[in-house]
């Protein structure tokens, strides 16, 4: 499995018992993330999209209350990848029918990028400034998906770019050059950036990603991804808990 994901940029896992109990304890949790006024801020694009970043109350471990987190995913994590680090509170990514809508502040150019490009991007590369500079700001070390919720394939999934993680690979290795590690969050790698973006979008294939509560997908941290506009019938948001943990040794971030 982890292979796949050195070689496409991603990987799906199937149905495990331990997973799907995980995801059930994650689902109660994160509905009631959704009624918490103190996280209605993360309702964004006309409240078709509540971000929900750090809004899973798990433990480090990724357990929530007696319900570790476990299964197929995370033994192949620490089979290949290594020991799994202390996890973050995950993000609950909860999509309603109608995205994408404008999000607040979002220009008319951006919000047509998510419409048409599904928001596509590199994770941890922020866009700072009046002029949107990119720079590395979050190295994470990979992106657990968890779907909580067996909802539409056309319920808003993850796409990716299959193969793209090796042409972001090439793009980050020239744009840091000889510099060390610590220095990169200084560089500006904006046009690198969408230099090798537009490469992908040439070369690679858009692959739709869907997945079932008790199944789980990891994708590569320099993959290209987003999400696609929400074409299913009208019903239920779709819910995804998703762990991107940081990476130990930044110098690796820029590697396949």
């Amino acid at each position: 499995m982890v292979a796949a994901l050195a070689a496409r940029g991603w990987t799906r896992f199937g149905w495990d018992s331990r997973t799907a109990a995980w995801a059930q304890a994650a689902y109660t949790a994160g509905r009631r993330a959704l009624e918490d006024p103190a996280l209605s801020h993360w309702y964004q694009c006309e409240n078709t999209w509540f971000v929900g970043v750090d809004a899973l109350p798990n433990d480090r471990s990724g357990g929530l209350g007696d319900v570790p987190l476990a299964g197929a995913a995370i033994e192949a994590i620490t089979a290949g990848l290594g020991p799994v680090p202390d996890l973050h509170r995950a993000q609950l990514s909860v999509i309603f029918p109608g995205y994408p809508k404008p999000r607040k502040g979002e220009g008319e150019a951006a919000f047509r990028y998510r419409l048409r490009r599904d928001g596509a991007h590199v994770d941890g590369l922020l866009a700072e400034g009046p002029d949107k500079r990119r720079y590395l700001r979050e190295a994470h070390a990979w992106i657990l998906g968890l779907p909580l919720t067996d909802s539409h394939p056309g319920a808003a999934p993850l796409v990716v770019w299959e193969g793209s993680h090796l042409i972001m690979a090439k793009a980050f290795a020239k744009a840091f050059g000889g510099a060390q590690s610590e220095t990169w969050g200084e560089i500006d790698v904006t046009e690198i950036y969408q230099a090798a973006r537009r490469e992908v979008f040439d070369t690679c294939e858009r692959v739709v990603v869907h997945a079932k509560p008790g199944e789980a997908y990891l994708v590569h941290r320099l993959a290209l991804h987003g999400v696609a506009p929400w074409t299913a019938p009208d019903g239920p948001g779709r819910m995804i808990a998703y762990f991107r943990p940081k990476l130990k040794d930044q110098a690796r971030w820029a590697t396949v």
